[in-house]
């Protein structure tokens, strides 16, 4: 390179660097001045600055930003839960009554109304449930029907026969929901029923809380006619179900269900709903969630120890579990007067011979001897015992020895109002089912435990209603016989069962304090402290409304020796309760009772030998005649 060249590059290179130098002066005056004048001048590099971050990565806020809009949605979602039961409120029990159900037989069906159920659940997360079935000769075939109701009546009756006779698949909304351990479902017997649905439709059922365990929670609870979910309807909520046996045994199978069928179906879940939320005492004061506490976290507490927890309690007995195991079963009316269930006759059993063990007569019940009046007109029938006492006495002359008559020396108390009349026939040794002569027993044919509470106007002279039967008969009419009581128990909320069973009603919370006593009095040493304040908390409780007093050595063997049993001061025996109700109608109410036993004999045993002259209104009109419809009924 020549010596002109590397100057004039030379040149070059310092006066760039002199103009590079002042520009660069110049930038930083100006960025000075501008930062003299306040924040707001600022903004714009700011937001330039961001611009150029949120160009140069992507790929690493994007995923941030993502997540935080996702969790701000879900916590939109979430809060109209939480907020909701500050402002709705739980409807009467009646009102609940009113909505009318929603028959589910397809998925596109289930899925129309899904989402308002989704809306409901998202304030109380509490689905009354119950299910329909059909048993014929006492086997159960599969759930039919499934019902489903929430806080607002809202009700699905979901038929799963028809989903599985057109090889349909449940909807995944049904599936979710019943599995769902954050969704409380409440009912009589609701685990039982969620076993019978995985067992016939592989469905599992989570989260059930049984009525009757929250019912003896609640001390201030009157249960005057025992624990089915029509008799807590009635005590609690004052609200009469329709449990009658021509709706709960009817088609549940059939193609269309009637608009009766629905509606029973449909009050049986609402009414457990309305149940659920009384028993909490939220119908009449709306408790709200602590701060950061859910709504099912405050029901659910509300129920602990009660989830998912099969009902096991003595004092149940056949008239509540045994209303679980009948509900729903096929019947026919034999005779529109008796409405009895039509059962299989026992006598049929070949490998289980009825009257096996029955203490038969050893003499004949009717002697047929006959008392006459002075003047010759018949009295009566009576047995050779009584005849012979009016003659060792002096007061009656024997007039023939084949038949035995005796003719009284005296006038007596009554005469027969005419000579057609029930008590002046003879009668056969022989069972009058059967005709058998060989062996018998009397029957009542209004049981003992009703005749026995009848005022005493219709307690005199009622042998008409004592019949002879052999032990076979007399056997299977007792098994008739149990099938009208569970109807009158039913009907009457007359729970069945012996006084031990009934009287005494056994305390789940008793229970619970007295385990924790002996357990703390047996084993505190080795215990771990968090479970020792665990058990101590469940005993103050129990003591003290407020569980901040000290549990003391004694007050922990007063737990110890707890009564769980309570004595239930309601308690009326089955047969008084059941003739209360028909006293209630005066003499025609209780005569109503005669004529339902005496045709309930005719209709289920079909008697082939009755004495002459029995009728099902025996001594009615007499009965009227001589009391009057207006009795006062004093029942014993």
């Amino acid at each position: 390179m020549s010596k002109p060249s590397t100057f004039t590059a030379a040149l070059a290179t310092m006066l760039g660097a002199t103009l590079g130098g002042l520009f660069l002066w110049r930038s930083i005056r100006t960025q000075k001045r501008k930062a003299l004048k306040g924040p707001a001048s600022a903004e714009p590099i700011q937001a330039q600055l961001e611009a150029d971050v949120n160009l140069l990565q992507p790929a690493r806020r994007e995923p941030q930003t993502q997540k935080l809009l996702r969790l701000e949605a879900d916590v939109n979602l979430l809060q109209p839960a939480r907020r909701e039961p500050q402002t709705q409120k739980l409807l009467r029990a009646n009102s609940l009554l009113e909505v009318p159900p929603v028959i589910v037989s397809s998925p596109e069906e289930w899925e129309t109304l899904w989402p308002d159920f989704q809306k409901d659940l998202s304030v109380y997360p509490v689905l009354g449930l119950d299910c329909e079935w059909v048993s014929v000769k006492g086997k159960a075939s599969a759930v039919s029907l499934l019902q489903l109701a929430t806080f607002s009546g809202r009700c699905v009756l979901v038929r799963l026969l028809m989903f599985r006779n057109a090889q349909l698949p449940l909807p995944e909304g049904l599936v979710g929901v019943l599995s769902d351990p954050r969704v409380l479902k409440v009912g009589v017997g609701c685990y039982e029923d969620g076993k019978r649905l995985t067992h016939d439709h592989g469905l599992t059922l989570s989260c059930t809380v049984d009525l009757r365990y929250l019912a003896l929670r609640q001390r201030q609870a009157v249960l005057n006619n025992g624990l089915s979910l029509k008799s807590l309807a009635a005590d609690l909520l004052n609200v009469t179900l329709d449990k009658s046996l021509e709706l709960r045994c009817s088609d549940w199978e059939a193609d269309v269900l009637t608009q009766e069928q629905m509606v029973y179906a449909a009050h049986d879940a609402q009414i457990s709903v309305a149940l659920f939320f009384h028993l909490l005492g939220m119908n009449t004061e709306p408790r709200l969630p602590a701060e950061g506490e859910s709504v099912f976290v405050q029901l659910a507490s509300c129920c602990q120890g009660l989830v998912d927890v099969p009902f096991r309690a003595r004092y149940n007995g056949e008239g509540e579990e045994g209303e679980r195991r009948r509900r729903s079963r096929k019947f026919t009316v034999e005779s529109p007067e008796s409405g009895d269930q039509q059962v299989p006759d026992p006598r049929q059993n070949k490998r289980k011979p009825l009257g096996v063990g029955y203490s038969a007569r050893k003499s004949p019940l009717y002697d047929n001897c006959f008392l006459h009046a002075p003047d010759g007109q018949p009295l009566c029938t009576c047995d050779k015992k009584k005849a012979k006492w009016y003659l060792e006495k002096g007061i009656g002359e024997l007039v023939s020895d084949d038949p035995f008559v005796v003719r009284l020396l005296f006038e007596p108390s009554g005469r027969p109002d005419s000579q057609k009349d029930y008590y002046l026939t003879a009668k056969e040794n022989v069972c009058v089912v059967c005709g058998k002569a060989d062996s018998y027993i009397r029957k009542n044919i209004v049981p003992h435990e009703y005749r026995r509470h009848f005022p005493a106007e219709m307690k005199d002279h009622n042998s008409h209603d004592i019949l002879l039967l052999c032990t076979s008969c007399h056997a299977a009419s007792n098994v008739h016989d149990g099938v009208l009581k569970q109807r009158l128990a039913e009907e009457h909320s007359a729970p069945q069962g012996c006084e031990e069973g009934i009287r005494l009603l056994e305390d789940a919370d008793r229970r619970r304090v007295r385990s924790a006593a002996r357990a703390l009095l047996s084993a505190s040493a080795g215990m771990p402290q968090s479970r020792k304040e665990e058990l101590l908390s469940v005993i103050q409780s129990f003591f003290f409304s407020n569980g901040q007093q000290e549990v003391t050595q004694e007050m922990l063997q007063r737990a110890a020796a707890l009564e769980t049993r309570i004595f239930n001061e309601s308690y009326v025996p089955h047969g008084l309760k059941v003739v209360q109700v028909y006293a209630e109608r005066s003499l025609r109410g209780l005569m109503e009772l005669e004529r339902c036993w005496r045709q309930h004999f005719l209709t289920s045993m079909q008697p082939r030998h009755l004495p002459p002259l029995w009728s099902v209104n025996h001594n009615h009109d007499k009965y009227l005649r001589k009391y009057g419809e207006d009795l006062q009924i004093q029942l014993n």
